[in-house]
């Protein structure tokens, strides 16, 4: 219903990039530069700032920035509450789920919310938990799905889910026999990390420090962004790595990994965040209330014994 000039303008705007705009809006970089020049020219004057590929506000754009934040905000207020009034969960819902959620949680989650309410056009972003809950904080996403609590105070957190997290290594590495290991066990190996800002590396962080290690005492051979990246160099036994048990269930099925439980045991809170300040419709409403009860029917112990996973694999 908004100015769709507006819409592409605020989303440039909180990027401060035409390419990530772009991605965010489903459209073409050429098409989101036309509608920022469309409506550069309706007010007559530049609102960003271009310099050596990087781009900010001009003051003008800066005050266009304040009346747009309010401007959409009520538009989506006046859609849901107009909707609301027919009865109908229906309308634009914009997801964001750090990698390990959005791979292994949230796919069926999203289908059965999908089949309830056919209408509700979900759009997912994939992210890390700090980019998640930023995005969710400047009203980029409407709500989000971390591996972590988040510190922002503008933000609402609600715990949706316990995770066990273990230590992963080759068959053939030489502490794939234990029946656990712990922190101390594990700065002596070889160790394959996330990146910074990932809500796994954060848990996993505070782990070594509450066990006696500092992290950056730890043989850390390489810090990567993808789990399947680091499942890979686990198997090639360039060393060991930690991570939700969730995620390996297939490779310790097949036996290309092995999972030891941590001493003392490892577990995380999966975590929803939504903007405190922000008008919460009935679609954001029914699908926090559709992803609560979700989560916790799987809030069980995935941590098999160690014993019975690598007869499995044998």
């Amino acid at each position: 219903m908004a100015d769709r000039r507006l819409q592409v303008f605020y989303t440039v705007a909180k990027q401060l990039s035409f390419t990530k705009a772009a991605d965010i809006l489903y459209m073409t970089q050429p098409a989101v530069t036309f509608q920022v020049k469309q409506l550069e020219e309706h007010f007559n004057t530049r609102l960003f700032e271009r310099s050596h590929g990087k781009i900010s506000l001009t003051p003008a754009g800066d005050l266009v920035l304040g009346y747009a934040d309010r401007i959409l905000a009520l538009t989506a207020e006046m859609e849901a509450r107009v909707g609301e009034l027919t009865g109908q969960v229906t309308g634009p819902l914009m997801i964001g789920a750090s990698t390990t959620i959005a791979e292994y949680q949230l796919p069926r989650i999203l289908g059965e919310f999908k089949e309830r309410f056919p209408q509700v056009q979900a759009r997912l972003t994939v992210a890390n938990s700090e980019t998640v809950a930023a995005k969710v904080a400047d009203h980029s996403l409407d709500v989000g799905l971390i591996e972590a609590p988040s510190h922002n105070p503008n933000l609402t957190t609600l715990a949706c889910c316990e995770d066990e997290l273990v230590m992963i290594c080759s068959p053939n590495h030489a502490l794939a026999s234990r029946s656990s290991v712990n922190a101390t066990d594990i700065a002596e190996q070889p160790y394959v990390s996330r990146e910074h800002g990932s809500g796994t590396r954060e848990v996993v962080d505070d782990f070594f420090k509450n066990n006696g290690v500092n992290p950056d005492d730890l043989h850390i051979e390489m810090e990567l962004g993808s789990r399947e990246a680091i499942k890979g160099a686990v198997e090639a036994n360039l060393g060991v790595a930690i991570m939700s048990a969730s995620t390996v269930t297939k490779e310790i099925q097949l036996g290309t990994l092995v999972a030891l439980p941590l001493a003392p045991r490892l577990t995380r809170e999966l975590s929803m965040v939504y903007a405190q300040e922000k008008f919460r419709s009935k679609l954001l409403d029914a699908f926090i209330s559709f992803v609560e009860n979700k989560f916790q029917q799987c809030n069980i112990d995935i941590v098999p014994q160690k014993r019975p996973l690598k007869g499995r694999g044998r």
